[in-house]
């Protein structure tokens, strides 16, 4: 069976979509509806909902699926901190009934105000989640990648034999965490291959319209940053400074594709424009 992104890539094009996050507040929410309208015209072949530390936000994901499924596939993110397996079967059967298209099965991180929720859940991994997931439902599986390693993994070799067991599993697709370099996401697909890890591996990308914050997430991911991007970015007002990082974005994303990744899926932090300057400047709309 053709995963959602082989689907999409049948007719031989790479794929393009979009992951959104459930808003905090009526304000955010009249956004994020916005954006999405806005990004839609561009046609993606599916978009992605995330899903906030243990479980957070939880009805306010649910209703955003249920917004965006009828419209577009979309991708359901799940995670496993500090949940239960009846939690967890009850919310995959919520996702069914909201048309979900696929679940990204993750762990998660604890939220700061309970850092020991994931040894208080009964799932404690991403991998015991997939293999939940794929024990109760036929909703397609993706699960997460790290092109430069887990933070609490030792190496690269650790992380592709953990996703080697997630495909064995029934995860059909990845998506890649943050990160910048093309040589760091060719190097993990070859290593991949070598495994006979034969899934779709999709590369995240995330627009450098803010510096700052940009440079701040990628920091808390653990995400490098070329040093030459980081100087200039720095060195740069506002204004020159989204310059600089949308054209460093856009090339990043045209090398990627030409470095045979299947598509690209645009972290959108909810904004509209960034995201489509990038899907346009790379050719995928």
């Amino acid at each position: 069976m053709r995963s959602i992104v082989e689907k999409a890539e049948a007719d031989g094009r790479a794929t393009l979509s979009f992951e959104y996050f459930p808003p905090k507040d009526d304000a955010a929410n009249a956004t994020l509806y916005e954006t999405f309208d806005q990004l839609n015209e561009l046609s993606p072949d599916f978009v992605s909902v995330t899903y906030g530390a243990g479980g957070s936000n939880r009805e306010r994901s649910l209703a955003v699926l249920d917004h965006m499924a009828p419209v577009v596939p979309t991708i359901g993110h799940l995670t496993c901190v500090g949940a239960s397996r009846a939690s967890t079967t009850e919310l995959i059967k919520r996702f069914e009934q909201s048309g979900a298209a696929a679940i990204l099965a993750l762990r998660g991180d604890p939220p700061k105000d309970n850092p020991n929720a994931l040894a208080e859940g009964e799932i404690k991994t991403a991998l015991e989640l997939v293999e939940l997931a794929n024990r109760i439902t036929d909703l397609e599986i993706g699960v997460a990648s790290f092109p430069e390693v887990h933070p609490e993994s030792p190496n690269l070799q650790h992380d592709l034999k953990v996703l080697a067991l997630k495909v064995a599993a029934g995860a059909s697709f990845a998506v890649t965490q943050l990160f910048f370099s093309v040589e760091t996401y060719t190097n993990l697909v070859a290593q991949a291959r070598d495994l006979r890890i034969a899934i779709p591996i999709v590369p995240g990308l995330l627009p450098i319209s803010n510096a700052k914050q940009v440079l701040r997430m990628a920091a808390m991911s653990g995400a490098a940053v070329p040093t030459e991007l980081v100087t200039k970015l720095e060195q740069a007002d506002e204004e020159q400074a989204r310059e600089i990082g949308m054209e460093f974005t856009i090339d990043f994303g045209r090398r990627l594709l030409a470095a045979g990744a299947p598509g690209l899926h645009i972290f959108t932090l909810n904004q509209s424009e960034a995201a489509r300057e990038v899907a346009v400047g790379v050719g995928l709309a």
